[in-house]
């Protein structure tokens, strides 16, 4: 019993590095993009919104139709009138499933990747600094 809780704690433990890292990631990733807007981010990801809260560096909303970004994992979680909105993705599959997405942050073998899609930020007017230019892509692997 006891090495079934040790287990669980410190899957626990992981599980809550692994959100906190990739809200660290997103922070970055966000802090170097320029919209038309002020920059107001919703998530169907609870942890996210909740480490960004943490931080303090990016406004968060509870309405989604109130942000100028959206963070998506669950293309369920995505009315159809908040498909103009700018939308960045968790899952590398739903760049190709969601057409106005402009960029996704995905898990490949353990390890975080980012892609932002080139021509879907100039559509949305999306500029990005220096900092985000390796991870331009042309289009869709």
């Amino acid at each position: 019993m006891k090495k079934l809780f040790l287990l669980l704690l410190v899957l626990t433990l992981f599980a809550n590095d692994k959100d906190i890292i990739q809200a660290q990631i997103l922070e970055k990733i966000i802090q170097n993009l320029s919209t038309n807007q002020k920059v107001v981010v919703w998530s169907d990801n609870r942890e996210i919104i909740k480490e960004f809260n943490k931080k303090g560096n990016i406004a968060t909303t509870q309405d989604c139709h109130l942000a100028s970004i959206i963070i998506l994992e669950d293309k369920k979680s995505l009315e159809k009138e908040l498909c103009k909105k700018a939308v960045f993705v968790l899952d590398y599959a739903l760049l190709s499933e969601i057409p106005h997405s402009f960029g996704s942050m995905f898990y490949k073998k353990g390890r975080p990747n980012i892609v932002i899609i080139n021509s879907r930020i100039k559509e949305q007017n999306i500029k990005i600094s220096k900092e985000l230019e390796p991870y331009l892509e042309e289009k869709i692997w």
